[in-house]
């Protein structure tokens, strides 16, 4: 018999669904029958909102100068940081992983089942259909994006992407699929939910047609094909393009909004696990400099972290304490506009895209707005800021895998860990992190990254 289906196994000792081998139900279980049934399921933030998290560790804008802040650091922390071919011992599960192969299941067992549930309007079903749909393939562009080679028109038919599991079925194979058969299948999950979906969401950990095209935007992003990133860019700011504006919080941080009631916030996913004292690298500090709100609110003396450390770390999250946001949102909309827009030849309106998200981040004295210049110019202030608006949650690292695709843009990067040099060139394979041994050894059709 195959061996089971370990990443996902957790899973049904969590959720009471009905498993399609169980013909009779069972007592004191309640399975899935009515919509409302799978309303709940989806309802389920736990489940639902969190994403990963090991990314914050592996980008050149985190930066454990700190000696002493080092030794804190778990093995785990170290390996990611250090960019080890190795990251878990045989007996060690990956957070991540699981997390995401969780959520994927749950996905699953919706879009399995809520059409032919009972006491729901067609209506009611096709939206959380759809809903469910959405955070399939926001799961697997992070997994893809996370355990596979940056998208690669020429090799992505042939590099190896992840499992890709469209059913709960606990007992599937897991061969991996191509990287363009996973990008394929989240495109056409995103196409496919747009029309039963809300433009804006009651609530915004709920999936809606803002937050598909957020999706959309990023996926053709890293595809390259940045036309159409660009218009699903526009196509999510026509629906949702709010701003905080930081000057208003300056002396008071206790208004900062929750994620609830925050407009720049379009699908609110969060860091899988506590990030708490990540060092922020010198390159981006000295980026912000000290008159950006972002440095002001955003990050904080080493001293404020406990264990605390000489430099500065990520604030943002202590003044909500909901984590670390990392889904779409609508400064990410706006610095993927004015990136496809310098890369179309149109500097004016990149420069002029990026002041509106800039004015919003300095006091009115401080405000300088970036002038205009070449094309190539322009596409460097948006890599920059998005270096400044995007810092310690992450996307440094999916960004650098993706412009590591260019020669003017590919970076090599270097760091000190416990007195000894690390360097990642561009492209490297440890730009794929490993599959965890605990998971290879358990289902051997799960081919490891080189």
């Amino acid at each position: 018999m195959k061996k089971y289906l370990y990443l996902i196994a957790v899973v049904a000792l969590s959720i009471t669904g009905c498993r399609d081998y169980v013909e009779i139900e069972q007592i004191g279980v309640r399975t899935f029958k009515y919509t409302s049934d799978y309303r709940a399921v989806l309802n389920n933030n736990d489940v639902f909102e969190g994403a990963y998290g090991y990314p914050i560790l592996a980008g050149d804008d985190t930066e454990f100068s700190d000696v002493a802040r080092q030794n804190t650091l778990n093995e785990i922390w170290g390996n990611v940081y250090t960019w080890r071919a190795k990251f878990f011992a045989e007996t060690i599960s990956d957070i991540d992983w699981e997390k995401l192969y969780k959520t994927i299941y749950t996905s699953n067992e919706v879009i399995a089942g809520v059409m032919a549930s009972e006491r729901g309007t067609e209506a009611e079903k096709q939206s959380l259909y759809s809903e469910a749909l959405v955070h399939r393939a926001y799961t697997y562009l992070s997994l893809v994006n996370i355990y596979a080679k940056q998208y690669d028109a020429t090799t992505a038919s042939t590099d190896l992407g992840v499992p890709l599991l469209l059913t709960p079925n606990l007992y599937t194979k897991l061969n991996r699929a191509s990287v363009e058969t996973v990008y394929n299948q989240i495109i056409g999950d995103l196409k496919s939910s747009i029309k039963a979906l809300p433009a804006i969401p009651d609530y915004n950990v709920r999936p809606s047609k803002a937050a598909a095209y957020a999706l959309l935007s990023r996926v053709y992003l890293n595809k390259r094909d940045f036309t159409q990133a660009s218009l699903y860019a526009d196509s999510t700011l026509a629906l949702q393009n709010g701003l905080l504006d930081l000057k208003t919080y300056v002396g008071n941080t206790t208004a900062i909004p929750q994620r609830l009631n925050d407009p720049e916030i379009i699908f609110s996913k969060t860091v899988n696990g506590a990030y708490i004292g990540v060092q922020i690298s010198n390159e981006v500090l000295n980026l912000l400099g000290t008159t950006d709100l972002r440095y002001t609110l955003f990050t904080n003396a080493g001293t404020a972290f406990s264990p605390s450390f000489v430099g500065r770390g990520y604030w943002r999250y202590r003044y909500t304490n909901e984590g670390i946001y990392i889904g779409p949102s609508v400064p990410e909309m706006i610095l993927i506009k004015a990136e496809c827009a310098a890369r179309a030849g149109n500097p004016t309106l990149a420069i002029s895209t990026l002041n509106q998200l800039r004015i919003k981040r300095f006091t009115t004295a401080n405000y300088i707005p970036l002038t205009i210049g070449t094309a190539q110019e322009a596409l460097m202030s948006v890599i920059n800021e998005r270096k400044r608006e995007l810092f310690g949650r992450g996307f440094r690292w999916f960004d650098q895998k993706r412009l590591n695709k260019e020669s003017n843009l590919a970076m090599t990067v270097n760091r000190t860990f416990k007195g000894q040099t690390y360097t990642l060139s561009p492209n490297d394979n440890r730009y794929v992190f490993p599959i965890a041994d605990k998971y290879i050894l358990l289902n051997p059709e799960l081919e490891p990254n080189p």
